[in-house]
């Protein structure tokens, strides 16, 4: 029999989610036991199979045309797709740029901010593609499975993980259901 294949990535925030994701420690022995995991930001393999996997995971809000592109294609090739995290499943944070002008919060992140060094310029380039206003990943493609926090309970992380590779929507409520 063929395990379920899995494929992760990050779209906007600090990585916190997968970071969490890494601490439930020996345990991902027994999920990579259970599953093939086929991508991730931080293997050599970045992008899930063209032919699909079982269980797509992101984390981040979306505040580029570059992470749209890694939403749809995701949602794309995947069966079920979990929204990792308090900036997949709120937009968390980053949610706060969305109360100003995109311009006045570039300039003042990369022109204005006191870590700037004399000549702050905004990046700009296809490879990044152009910011949009932040969203949540299911104001960009369908979601079927949310994990919140900030960062997800490693715990509840390897509970809803469990779950979908045993082919069970895992229900988050109660003592798995953090907003932290």
């Amino acid at each position: 029999m063929t395990k379920p294949k899995i494929a992760t990535d990050w779209l906007a925030g600090c990585s916190g989610c997968h970071m969490s994701l890494l601490d439930i420690d020996e345990r991902i022995v027994q999920l990579a036991e259970l599953a093939d995991i086929r991508a991730t930001p931080v293997t050599d393999l970045k992008e899930p199979d063209e032919s699909g996997v079982d269980v797509g995971i992101l984390e981040g809000a979306v505040n580029l045309t570059t992470n749209e592109e890694v939403a749809h294609r995701m949602r794309r090739r995947c069966k079920i797709l979990v929204a990792l995290g308090d900036c997949a499943v709120f937009g968390g944070v980053l949610t706060m740029r969305n109360f100003h002008k995109l311009e006045d919060a570039l300039r003042r992140a990369y022109v204005e901010a006191e870590s700037v060094d004399g000549d702050g310029k905004i990046p700009s380039s296809p490879e990044l593609g152009r910011p949009t206003r932040v969203r949540a990943l299911d104001e960009v493609v369908d979601v079927d499975v949310y994990i919140p926090g900030c960062p997800p309970d490693p715990d509840v992380i390897f509970y809803a993980l469990s779950e979908l590779l045993q082919g069970r929507i895992p229900e988050l409520k109660d003592e798995k259901l953090h907003w932290h």
